[in-house]
């Protein structure tokens, strides 16, 4: 019996962590403790943030003139040299209905973001349609963009947009995908086919996420929220070695020492960075399909090296450690899991300065649009200035299912 309530006690705490909500909250709170000087690893200097603010404002002016963004995405990958991939292969596609269309969307959405956790600086994909050569996201995105319309994730040869034959994945078939060879390596193909397979194994067919997600809706709308609730209770078992409480595993979720609580979740930070990612992707299918998505600023900023490295290569985060460029970092160490943490909070200091920069509303340009237009281009304009590669500032050990 007392194992029984333990048991449930620790589910309630692992449940806790599965939200937007809780990922701001300690986020900050990191943020706090390092404005304090609490933290070992990083300094935080916010006098330096407006030199991100301009930068991230410049980038966006360059980039939109007209200031319409998009939301940041996956489907913006699938534009190139001026084509919408996507929107061309699905125009004539015989489906019956909004529903069967925003399946597909899920299919592909899913399954591209999981599959895009970094490709290292000298992968290259070449796109045999459009000629054009690509890496790291943008080439990601199209190589799982092309195995998709294959039919090789479909278990049904008439109906190869779908992705219910998740099982049939292995290193293999991502490496012809993904024209991997001695020379064009990618980073964590197993780890990837692995991905993969348990998100068959846990979900069965992505595309069955959005009925889940649309019977939630209230009155035909949903807080984007809602939508990383969904994605986290149904992808929790397919990450790898993660953190688990009660049976129940935490995803992105790791663990700082000066994050403390007097539950199970002491030390414990969540960050669900691909999974938050996926919610914006699933916004525009939502909507296509007639789903009014609400409450986008409830997602968090993205913690990854294009936004994190815009903060470390403004200034705004300065390593401790002058040597942290030399040698690599464990993704679990107290240094990069607080860089992330750190990343999201920035993040929401950042988006008001950088509206006000523009002169636009949050309302007309939520988050979402900040790191599309933005932080994401930003990080990505300085690291090129200041490392030959365009590389980010700090180098992580990890198994291609957290970047």
């Amino acid at each position: 019996m007392l194992a029984n309530t333990t048991n449930a006690v620790a589910q309630i705490a692992a449940r806790s962590l599965l939200s937007a909500a809780v990922v701001r909250e300690r986020s900050n709170e990191l943020l706090d403790i390092g404005l304090a000087g609490g933290l070992d690893d990083w300094q935080v200097d916010l006098g330096r943030l407006s030199d991100a603010a301009d930068l991230t404002a410049l980038v966006v002016r360059e980039t939109y003139p007209d200031l319409k963004v998009p939301l940041h995405a996956r489907w913006r990958h699938f534009v190139v040299a001026g084509r919408d991939l996507w929107a061309e292969r699905t125009a004539a596609e015989p489906w019956t209905d909004r529903a069967e269309a925003a399946r597909a969307a899920f299919d592909l959405a899913v399954t591209s973001v999981l599959l895009d956790a970094g490709a290292g600086m000298a992968w290259r994909y070449r796109d045999s349609e459009t000629g054009v050569a690509l890496g790291r996201s943008e080439g990601l995105a199209v190589a799982s963009l092309r195995l998709f319309e294959s039919g090789a994730l479909s278990a049904d040869a008439a109906r190869p947009l779908r992705a219910d034959a998740l099982a049939n994945v292995g290193p293999a078939v991502l490496a012809r995908a993904f024209q991997v060879t001695a020379a064009n390596s990618l980073p964590g193909l197993e780890a990837r086919a692995g991905l993969l397979r348990r998100l068959g194994e846990a979900v069965g067919r992505p595309g069955d996420l959005y009925d889940i997600m649309a019977a939630r809706a209230l009155d035909g709308r949903l807080g984007a929220p809602a939508i990383l609730k969904v994605l986290l209770e149904a992808l929790g078992p397919i990450w790898p070695g993660r953190l688990s409480l009660g049976g129940l595993p935490l995803g992105d979720c790791w663990r700082h020492p000066a994050i403390r609580r007097e539950d199970m979740t002491d030390g414990i930070v969540p960050v669900h960075k691909l999974s938050q990612w996926l919610a914006y992707s699933l916004i525009e299918p939502l909507r296509d399909a007639g789903v009014e998505v609400t409450d986008i600023d409830g997602l968090t900023g993205l913690a990854e090296y294009r936004n994190g490295g815009l903060f470390v290569d403004t200034g705004v985060l300065v390593a401790r450690d002058p040597d942290v460029a030399t040698h690599a970092h464990p993704v679990d160490s107290p240094l990069v899991v607080g860089w992330r943490a750190l990343t999201v909070a920035l993040l929401d200091r950042l988006a008001p300065m950088v509206r006000e920069r523009l002169g636009v509303t949050a309302r007309a340009f939520p988050l979402a649009c900040v790191l599309e237009g933005g932080t994401w281009a930003a990080g990505r304009r300085i690291a090129k200035t200041l490392r030959p590669d365009g590389g980010p500032p700090l180098h992580v050990v990890s198994d291609a299912t957290v970047f």
